[in-house]
């Protein structure tokens, strides 16, 4: 069983037990977001919370040891078809190189990390229809540029 085949059979799980996403990240104590993403391949879990999970969402020992593996990360077909996968495609074409920029000009050389980081999704009330308001909270790292000695001379 993949972890990807793994992220299906939780998905059923959690439907047919009635489930929320936030009450099975409450059993591991984990964040929400990255419970989520964990159940769905993009992280390892410890042995104790794989065990744990497996036991409220009636998985097996094959499960428990899928839910411990190293996963490849963000290895899906991209873009996406799902639609909402596909905003998120769209929102980072149209905004990414803005975003990139402001980074930068706020920051320095480098990037926001993706390792050391934390995403969080809310829901803000709207007349016209509520709003989702997704945070990415990355730590920035600068790029670090070594020169040999030979480079250095004039």
């Amino acid at each position: 069983m993949t972890k990807t085949d793994l992220g299906e059979v939780i998905r059923m799980a959690r439907f047919k037990h009635g489930l929320s996403w936030a009450k099975i990240a409450e059993a591991i104590g984990k964040d929400r977001v990255w419970t989520v993403a964990a159940l769905l391949g993009q992280h390892p879990l410890s042995a104790q919370d794989a065990s744990t999970l497996a036991s409220i969402l009636g998985l097996d020992e094959e499960a428990v040891a899928v839910l411990q593996l190293a996963p490849y990360r963000g290895s899906g077909n991209a873009p996406a078809s799902d639609p909402t996968i596909y905003r998120f495609h769209e929102a980072l074409s149209v905004y990414g190189p803005a975003l990139k920029e402001l980074i930068q000009e706020e920051y320095g050389d480098g990037i926001m990390s993706a390792i050391n980081f934390q995403v969080d999704v809310q829901r803000r009330p709207d007349p016209d229809g509520d709003r989702v308001i997704v945070t990415f909270d990355g730590k920035f790292l600068d790029y670090s540029w070594k020169h040999t000695e030979q480079e250095a001379l004039p």
